[in-house]
């Protein structure tokens, strides 16, 4: 079977220290969102990486979230999945350009 690809970004609090804090939970959601995918005959590409030196997964600024736009093809199928306090502006600039389906997921545990 041929996978379809989504593209998922993880959009980030303003604060820092809120990003690490819920980091698990969204490292949590995201598996199990790509396993619901996987059922549907598609799979997650994770947009940006995990900055292991921050801590967290999370796009963390305005000018980080138009940098992991830049390189996306605009007509894909793009998830904007949160597990995170704050649902900030940092990727606003690169949803109002995308052309492709969006879909936003959120989970917020209270973490």
């Amino acid at each position: 079977m041929i996978m379809k690809n989504v593209y998922l970004i993880a959009n980030g609090d303003l604060r820092e220290s809120a990003n690490q804090k819920c980091w698990a939970a969204q490292a949590a959601m995201e598996q199990a969102l790509g396993a619901a995918l996987k059922q549907l005959g598609a799979r997650i590409v994770r947009a940006h990486p995990y900055k292991a030196k921050a801590g967290h997964g999370f796009i963390s600024s305005q000018k980080e979230g138009m940098a992991v736009f830049a390189k996306l093809d605009p007509t894909q199928p793009l998830i904007v999945a949160e597990s995170v306090w704050q649902y900030s502006h940092h990727v606003l600039p690169g949803l109002i350009t995308h052309r492709g389906p969006i879909l936003t997921v959120a989970n917020w545990s209270g973490t």
